[in-house]
C-alpha cells in the first residue's frame, strides 16, 4: 500500500492551501484517515482526522481554519486549510487505517509528507 500526498507549497499569512493524499494498493477497507504535521525540530503532531462515518475532530489551533473531508470511492483524504499562520509551516503526513484483506489486521499507512511553508 502506498499513500501519495500533495498540494503543499508556499504561501503567505492568511492564504490557503488544500493537500490531497490518496491510497493504492491491495486495500480491502480503510477505517480512520487524517494528518499529523512535524514543524523543523519539533515531534510530529496530529492535525485532523475523519473516520469511516465521517465523524471529523481538529488540534485545536485548526478549528475554525481547516476541514478534512474523504471520498471513500478513491480511498483519498483531503485537507482544506485556509487562513494559515507562520505557525502552521510544517511538512504535512498523510495516513490511513486499513485492511489489505478481509481477515488481515488494520494498520497504519503513511504518506511520504508534503511541506507547507507560510511567510509573515
Amino acid at each position: 500500500v502506498q499513500l501519495q500526498a500533495s498540494g503543499g507549497g508556499s504561501v503567505q499569512t492568511g492564504g490557503s492551501l488544500r493537500l490531497s493524499c490518496a491510497a493504492s494498493g491491495t486495500i480491502f477497507s480503510v477505517s480512520t484517515m487524517g494528518w499529523y504535521r512535524q514543524a523543523p525540530g519539533k515531534q510530529r503532531d496530529w492535525v485532523a482526522v475523519v473516520t469511516s462515518a465521517d465523524f471529523t475532530n481538529y488540534l485545536n489551533s485548526g478549528k475554525g481554519r481547516f476541514s478534512i473531508s474523504r471520498d471513500s470511492a478513491k480511498n483519498a483524504v483531503y485537507l482544506q486549510m485556509n487562513n494559515l499562520k507562520p505557525e502552521d509551516t510544517a511538512v504535512y503526513y498523510c495516513y490511513a487505517d486499513l485492511k489489505t484483506t478481509a481477515s488481515s489486521p488494520v494498520s497504519r499507512s503513511w504518506g511520504q509528507g508534503t511541506l507547507v511553508t507560510v511567510s509573515s
